[in-house]
This record gives structure tokens, C-alpha cells and sequence, in this order.
């Protein structure tokens, strides 16, 4: 991914600047702004099993096994903010509350989450916040609850800009759409343009086209990560019979499962289905192992993708270590640890975005 030329003011304002992640999972927004030269001091979330990737993978940040809306989680904070260095604060509210497929959404109390961020914005006081989350949060109780949201920042003095962001536009090889949201105390901040159009996107192919091939079932011995889920000899026939864009439509008769056949099941084509070689995947969900969970199959192996591909196709390296050595682990924990994370490039490009505000401003804020 392009960075913007440092000048001697980028480099000063990101060595003078300290992060903190909150709902942190695995480290995807972590790692982003490590890759771009920031220090993050410390991640927040209450799913200890993240702690190791975290900290594994971001030497120096500090897993803290805390929920946003415990009384002293202000206080632990701002403690990891060295005196004088700028503050910025990184947050993604789960999301699910939001998505499309919730539709119990306004009666899930998680939303709620939301308003809690921005309450530990206000006791925190950061120079500069960052929210990730799906595009609905917009529309989300008819807008109420994201205005509430922009409401609130801009009262507590806040210049706040957001964006739909289409991955692929930054070079993010996965067709996932996001809202992304910076706000600053220092002045007007923006987000850098896109990098790529669709004649550029980055594709499946060079993401897993390098990767020792699988078997359904198969454990790569030299990257347990790389590991497939098994299939059923129904739905490897399936997988037989599916192609690259296709559907369970083009299949015989006989392998078209019960609940395609119901009037409800007729509008989810891409289940079962393969993933192209020449376009980005799908968005990565939480199930993404599952050939049944939507177009997960590989576009050319007999399997649905493995975990290590899920991985890079969130712009994970491929040496970012998941799980301890000889450590029990089940594909629903590490689908959900993955397909939960903010991808590592989108957090570049909110990092990369950062550091061009802060060089803009006449120096440092002392804190």
C-alpha cells in the first residue's frame, strides 16, 4: 500500500503521538498503525482469548482485559498516554447490532455500546478519535443513533469528517464495505483519497494464488493455520459441480439443497459457492471456513478457503501469529477472532490519514 512521502514533520508528529485501541480483538486496527510507524500503548477488550495475537504480533501494547463501560476503564487509559505526546483513540463498536443481518437490531441492547465510546471519549479526551463499523450504523433507527453519535463529538469540540468506504479502493483485495469516521480537537482532518480503481483492484489471485494446495479436511503441517474444514460427500459433490461467480443454480437437480427450493432460499445464490480468481472475495464474515456460508469455496480447490487465506484476505501478514504453538483452537473461535477484524490495510489507511493531520498542524499538542 503507497504511503505518503514522510517529511521530517510526519516523522516528529507520529513519534510524538500515542494510541490506544479499544474493542481491540486479534489487532487489525493495532497493526495497522504499527505498520505505519505509531507507537499503540495498549488494546481494550473483554474477549481475553485475543490477548496473545495481540500482544504476540504488536510487541510493546499491552492487552487489557477490560469492558468500555467498567467505572475505572477512563482512568486506565489515560494512564498509557505519555505527558505531552498528541492522544488518539481508535475504536469499532461491534458492529453487529448494525448489520443487515440482525433483524432484531432495535431491540439489541449492544447498539447502546455506541454512546458508551463516545462517554469514554469525553472522560478521556483524546486530540483525535477513530470509529470504524458497517455502513448501516447510518440509517441504523431511522439515523438517530449516528447523528446522536456526530452530535455529541462535535459538542465536546470536535471537527469530525466520515465516509462509506469501498475496500477494494485502498487496495484491499475483499469486497467489504465500511463507515469510517476521524475526528480531531486540532482542526479540519480528512481521509486520503483512494488508491486503486476497479482496473487496479487488488484479486483473489494475488492474495492465495502462492499457497500450498488443500483437500477439504487438510492441515497444512508447516502452518496449522492454513487448515481446511471438511465437507460431507453431498457437498463435495457440490463443490464439484460449482464454478468461479456461479451458484447452487447451476448445479443437477439432485445436489440443489431443501432449503433453495423454498420460495425464502431463492434469493441467496451466492451460497455455496466459489470465489473468482480475478476480482476480490466477498466479504470475510465470521463463517467464512464454511463452503455453505456463502461463496467461500476456493476458486479452483475442491474446499472452502482455509483460515491462513481468510486471514490475508483480511490483509493479515502471513506470518501474524493467531494462537500459541501446540495451542486447542476450533475454526468457529479463530472464523470469529478473523472475520471480526478490521482489516490491517483499512487500519493503514486511517493511520496513514492521521499522520497527514497531525504533520498539517503547527506542532504537537501537549497533554
Amino acid at each position: 500500500m503507497p504511503t505518503p512521502r514522510r517529511t521530517p514533520r510526519h516523522r516528529s508528529a507520529i513519534a510524538n503521538t500515542t494510541v490506544v485501541d479499544v474493542f481491540c480483538g486479534v489487532g487489525g486496527v493495532t497493526h495497522g498503525f504499527v505498520r505505519e510507524g505509531f507507537r499503540v500503548a495498549a488494546g481494550l477488550d473483554v474477549d481475553t482469548s485475543c490477548r496473545y495475537a495481540y500482544e504476540t504480533n504488536n510487541p510493546g501494547s499491552v492487552f487489557v482485559a477490560k469492558s468500555v463501560d467498567e467505572l475505572d476503564v477512563a482512568d486506565t487509559l489515560r494512564a498509557f498516554y505519555p505527558a505531552g505526546h498528541t492522544k488518539v483513540l481508535v475504536g469499532c463498536a461491534p458492529c453487529q447490532p448494525f448489520s443487515s443481518n440482525n433483524t432484531k437490531g432495535k431491540q439489541n441492547g449492544d447498539w447502546k455500546l455506541l454512546s458508551v465510546f463516545c462517554d469514554l471519549v469525553a472522560r478521556v479526551e483524546p486530540d483525535v478519535v477513530s470509529m470504524e463499523n458497517v455502513t448501516r450504523l447510518a440509517t441504523f433507527h431511522g439515523g438517530e443513533v449516528f447523528e446522536g453519535f456526530l452530535n455529541r463529538l462535535e459538542s465536546l469540540g470536535y471537527h469530525v469528517a466520515w465516509r462509506d468506504v469501498n475496500c477494494p479502493d485502498y487496495g484491499i483485495p475483499q469486497n467489504r464495505k465500511r463507515l469510517l469516521l476521524l475526528a480531531s480537537r486540532l482542526g479540519p482532518i480528512e481521509f486520503l483519497p483512494p488508491t486503486h480503481t476497479p482496473e487496479t483492484y487488488r484479486t483473489v489471485r494475488e492474495v492465495l494464488s502462492e499457497l500450498p494446495p488443500l483437500k477439504a479436511g487438510q492441515r497444512h503441517e508447516a502452518d496449522p493455520l492454513h487448515w481446511a474444514a471438511g465437507l460431507t460427500e453431498r457437498n463435495l459433490q457440490r463443490i464439484r459441480a460449482s464454478r468461479p461467480d456461479g451458484t447452487w443454480r447451476d448445479w443437477d437437480e439432485t445436489l440443489v439443497a431443501d432449503c433453495h427450493r423454498k420460495s425464502t432460499g431463492k434469493s441467496f445464490p451466492s451460497v455455496y459457492g466459489r470465489m473468482s480468481w480475478d476480482r476480490p472475495s466477498p466479504t470475510i464474515t465470521t463463517q467464512f471456513y464454511g463452503f455453505g456460508n456463502g461463496r467461500f469455496g476456493h476458486p479452483e480447490q475442491d474446499r472452502a478457503i482455509s483460515l491462513r487465506e481468510g486471514a490475508l484476505l483480511q490483509t493479515f501478514p502471513r506470518t501474524y501469529q493467531f494462537v500459541p504453538p501446540n495451542g486447542r483452537w476450533t475454526f468457529e473461535n479463530l472464523g470469529r477472532h478473523i472475520g471480526n477484524a478490521v482489516p490491517v490495510d483499512l487500519a493503514r489507511v486511517v493511520a496513514k490519514s492521521v499522520a497527514v493531520h497531525l504533520a498539517s498542524q503547527a506542532s504537537p499538542v501537549a497533554g
